[in-house]
């Protein structure tokens, strides 16, 4: 029994139903790959910046939940063949008179989730460079609470990764401002010794992208 890194709600990548029970994309994707490979899973529900010390303290034995492949991500845990392309959406209230030429200036304050690739571009691209002031990059510990703040004017605009927004923002008084084009790839984290577990669900990732599941999925979750 292999226990998967989930933060949900991360639509449609990580869902919990009115149950409680997890689904989405990822979850319904690493359920079909076990039963291919011979395996069973369950899932433990974990903040997403605790992700990788969970897994390296064999809390979890993966994280399948929308992680983006980093250098800085590999130096400490393994990652499975990408499996997902994703850029980041800046979003602003509605009324807004801000743009993405504003917020690459440093000028807007901007919101973002803790530990997210979000967080490591405007860090490394705004912070560092001295463009934008450290105080102007607000963290929370999931994006519903960033788009809170937005709404209340607390904040200029929240970055996130482009396939979620559109769940994220439904029904609030904010729209998409631009894109940031990182090109970032999506991959399933396992411990670095964990070899043999890393080679199942790369052999299990192959199978359901070769399989008409694969597309039953995208198409079932509105991935394009």
């Amino acid at each position: 029994m292999y226990k998967v890194g989930i933060d949900a709600p991360y639509p449609p990548f990580s869902i919990l139903d009115e149950n409680g029970n997890p689904t989405g994309f990822d979850s319904e994707s690493i359920e079909w790959i076990a039963k291919d490979q011979g395996f069973e899973v369950e899932f433990k529900q974990v903040s997403f910046d605790g992700m990788i010390p969970a897994l390296q303290t064999g809390k979890i034995d993966m994280i399948y939940s929308g992680m983006t492949i980093t250098p800085e991500r590999e130096e400490k845990i393994n990652f499975s063949a990408p499996y997902w392309t994703v850029n980041q959406t800046v979003i602003v209230k509605e009324g807004s008179t801000g743009t993405v030429d504003d917020l690459k200036a440093g000028k807007l304050t901007v919101g973002t989730q803790r530990g997210t690739t979000a967080e490591i571009w405007i860090d490394q691209n705004l912070v560092e460079t001295g463009i934008m002031p450290e105080e102007n990059l607000r963290l929370y510990d999931n994006p519903p609470l960033a788009v809170a703040d937005l709404i209340n004017g607390r904040i200029d605009a929240v970055m996130y990764d482009s396939t979620v927004v559109e769940d994220m923002i439904k029904g609030k008084p904010v729209s998409k401002l631009g894109f940031i084009e990182t090109d970032e790839y999506f991959g399933i984290a396992v411990r670095k010794d964990d070899t043999e577990l890393l080679e199942k669900l790369n052999t299990g990732l192959d199978n359901l992208m070769a399989s008409e599941d694969w597309t039953g999925l995208i198409e079932k979750y509105k991935m394009k």
